[in-house]
C-alpha cells in the first residue's frame, strides 16, 4: 500500500476539491472547505508543507479512505 506523504497546501486544496469540497471561509492563513453531507468543515491552513498527521486527521473530518485520497492526488 503506498504511504501519504507531506504535500503543499495547494496540492491539499486540489485533492479536495477533487472530491467535491467548496471554499466557505477564509481566515487569515487557514481555509475551510465544506460539503454537502460532512457535518464538520475541513480546515486547511496555508503551510509550505502539511503533515500527514494534519492529512489523515482532516481525511477522517471529510471521510475519505486512503485508497480514495491517493486516487485524488494522484
Amino acid at each position: 500500500m503506498a504511504r501519504i506523504t507531506p504535500m503543499s497546501w495547494q496540492d491539499l486544496v486540489r485533492v479536495f476539491e477533487r472530491a467535491g469540497f467548496h471554499l466557505q471561509r477564509m481566515q487569515g492563513d487557514h481555509m475551510a472547505y465544506t460539503k454537502a453531507g460532512v457535518r464538520r468543515p475541513v480546515i486547511i491552513p496555508r503551510y509550505r508543507e502539511i503533515s500527514v498527521s494534519l492529512i489523515e486527521s482532516n481525511l477522517r473530518t471529510a471521510d475519505i479512505s486512503r485508497e480514495q485520497f491517493l486516487q485524488l492526488a494522484g
